[in-house]
This record gives structure tokens, C-alpha cells and sequence, in this order.
């Protein structure tokens, strides 16, 4: 799940950078608006961060 978590951050990360890129390029990038990436970016971390507070409590119960 971990893992799963990482990747989902890289992934926003590569999101958030291609929404700056889009910006400075005048606002579009391959036909899509800089708030598509930007908010990719935010769900993909959203989702991250759920992943990894849903690991957290998995491994806090023992036995389970």
C-alpha cells in the first residue's frame, strides 16, 4: 500500500510540474488547460494521502 502511495505522489508531482509548464507556455499544453494538470495534481495527492492513512491504520491493529 506503501508503495502504491509513493506513486500516486510521483505522479501528482509529474501533474503539478506539467500545470507550471503549461502556464509559462501560454496556457496549454498538448490541448488540455494548466487547471487540468493543477488539478490532477491535487486529487493524485489527495488520493496519496488517504492510501497512506488507510496503511497506518491497518498496521496499527495487530492480529487483523
Amino acid at each position: 500500500m506503501e508503495n502504491v502511495a509513493k506513486g500516486l505522489v510521483a505522479l501528482a508531482v509529474l501533474s503539478f510540474i506539467g500545470a507550471v509548464l503549461a502556464g509559462l507556455m501560454g496556457g496549454a499544453l498538448m490541448g488540455f488547460p494548466a487547471e487540468s494538470f493543477s488539478r490532477a495534481s491535487g486529487n493524485l495527492a489527495l488520493i496519496a494521502i488517504a492510501l497512506m492513512l488507510m496503511g497506518k491504520g491497518q498496521a496499527a491493529t495487530p492480529g487483523v
